[in-house]
C-alpha cells in the first residue's frame, strides 16, 4: 500500500518541481498588469512632436452639374435634321437638331409683309395729323401712340417678331461648351413642345451635396477641402472646396452642404460618390491609430523607455483616416496623456504588458 503512495507524490512533486522552472512574474502596480517574460516583441516606434492635423469628416453624396441645360423646341414641326447623339461633346453655339422651317419660313415672310403695310397706314395718319414723314421724332407721344393703334403697327410687329424667333428657334443650338445627353428622339418625328429634346450638361464644373450631422457642423466651414471618390471607381480622386452650408437642420438632425468639385470630364451627373471634408486645425499631438490599444475598455499607447514598454492611459480626440490627437499631459488638469518628445510604440503592441521588454525594429 505505501508502494502506490510513495509513487503519486514523487511524480506531484516533479509536477510542481517543473511549474517553479519557468519564468514569468506578474506584479500589480497601481491596477496596472506586469507581466515580463523572456521573448522579446519586434515593434516599431516614432518620436511624438507636434504636427499640422488635418480633420476628416466622412459623407455620402451625390453629384450634381453646375452647368446643366434643358433643351426644348417651341413649335411643333418635323424634326429635319439631329447633328449629335447622347455622349458627343458640343462647343457653345454648335447646332445640335433642326425642324422643317418650310412653314416658319413662310410665316415670317407674311409678318414682314403685314408689317410693312403697317408702316405705311402708319405714315399715312401722322401725315393727316400734319406731321411729315421725316419728322417723327418731333410727333408727341400721345399722338404717335394712337397712331400706332389706328394703323395697326404695333400689332403687326409683335407678329413679325413672333414669326422671326419662331423660325430662329427652330434650330437648336448649345448654350455652352459641354457633353449631350437624354436625347432619345429620332428624326421625322413631329416634336413634343411640352417634353425635353436632350440636355447638355458642363462636365468640368460639378458640385455634390452631402449631409452632416448637427453635432459635427462646427467642423465644417466654407471653403475647406473636400475629397470626392466615385464609389464606380475607388482608384480616382477628385478635388474640391465647400462652398455653401444650408442653414437649416432637418428633423433627422442632419444639415445639408454644398462643395464644387473639379470632376475633369470624368465625373457624371448624379454618380455616388464618397466626401471626405479635410480641415487644418494646426499643430497638435498626432499619432497612428494603430499606436492605440483597448485595455480593460480604455484607451492605452505605450511608450519606449530603457528597452522596455510603458504603459500610458490616454484619451484621444478627432482623427482623420490614419492619425489621431492624442491628450497632452502638459496641459493643466490633464492627468491622461502623452508628452511632446516621448517615444511611441505604434505596431507590435497589440500583446504588450507594462515592462515587457522589447525589440525594435525598423518600419
Amino acid at each position: 500500500m505505501k508502494t502506490p503512495i510513495c509513487s503519486c507524490l514523487f511524480l506531484l512533486g516533479m509536477i510542481l518541481g517543473a511549474c517553479s522552472d519557468t519564468k514569468k512574474e506578474t506584479e500589480q502596480e497601481g491596477g496596472v498588469s506586469m507581466e515580463l517574460l523572456d521573448e522579446k516583441n519586434d515593434v516599431s516606434i516614432m518620436k511624438l512632436k507636434r504636427q499640422a492635423f488635418s480633420h476628416e469628416l466622412v459623407s455620402n453624396g451625390k453629384i450634381v452639374a453646375c452647368g446643366k441645360a434643358d433643351l426644348r423646341f417651341e413649335t411643333a414641326e418635323i424634326i429635319e435634321k439631329i447633328y449629335v447623339k447622347n455622349g458627343d461633346f458640343v462647343k457653345k453655339g454648335q447646332k445640335l437638331a433642326e425642324l422643317d422651317k418650310f412653314k416658319l419660313h413662310n410665316q415670317l415672310l407674311q409678318a414682314a409683309d403685314a408689317l410693312e403695310r403697317a408702316k405705311l397706314e402708319l405714315q399715312d395718319v401722322l401725315i393727316g395729323q400734319g406731321y411729315a414723314v421725316d419728322a417723327y421724332d418731333k410727333v408727341p407721344q400721345d399722338v404717335m401712340k394712337l397712331a400706332k393703334v389706328k394703323s395697326g403697327y404695333d400689332q403687326s410687329l409683335s407678329q413679325y417678331e413672333l414669326a422671326e424667333r419662331a423660325e430662329k428657334n427652330a434650330t437648336l443650338v448649345a448654350p455652352f461648351d459641354g457633353v449631350v445627353a437624354n436625347l432619345f428622339t429620332k428624326p421625322y418625328n413631329i416634336a413634343n413642345t411640352g417634353e425635353v429634346f436632350c440636355s447638355v450638361v458642363d462636365m468640368h464644373d460639378m458640385e455634390t451635396d452631402f449631409m452632416v450631422l448637427e453635432s459635427e457642423l462646427a467642423l465644417v466651414k466654407i471653403g475647406d477641402r473636400v475629397v470626392v471618390t466615385p464609389y464606380s471607381n475607388a482608384a480616382e480622386q477628385y478635388k474640391g472646396r465647400v462652398v455653401e452650408v444650408n442653414p437649416i437642420v432637418d428633423e433627422n438632425g442632419m444639415v445639408k452642404v454644398k462643395a464644387k468639385v473639379d470632376g475633369k470630364g470624368n465625373l457624371f451627373s448624379g454618380m455616388n460618390v464618397r466626401i471626405s471634408v479635410r480641415r487644418s486645425l494646426g499643430d497638435e499631438l498626432v499619432i497612428p491609430k494603430t499606436a492605440v490599444v483597448l485595455r480593460s475598455g480604455k484607451q492605452v499607447v505605450f511608450t519606449l523607455k530603457d528597452g522596455a514598454a510603458q504603459w500610458n492611459y490616454v484619451q484621444t480626440g478627432l482623427e482623420n483616416a490614419d492619425s489621431c490627437i492624442v491628450s497632452d499631459r502638459a496641459d493643466e488638469g490633464v492627468k491622461d496623456g502623452l508628452l511632446e518628445g516621448d517615444v511611441v510604440i505604434v505596431t507590435g503592441n497589440v500583446n504588450l504588458a507594462h515592462g515587457a521588454p522589447v525589440n525594435v525594429i525598423e518600419k
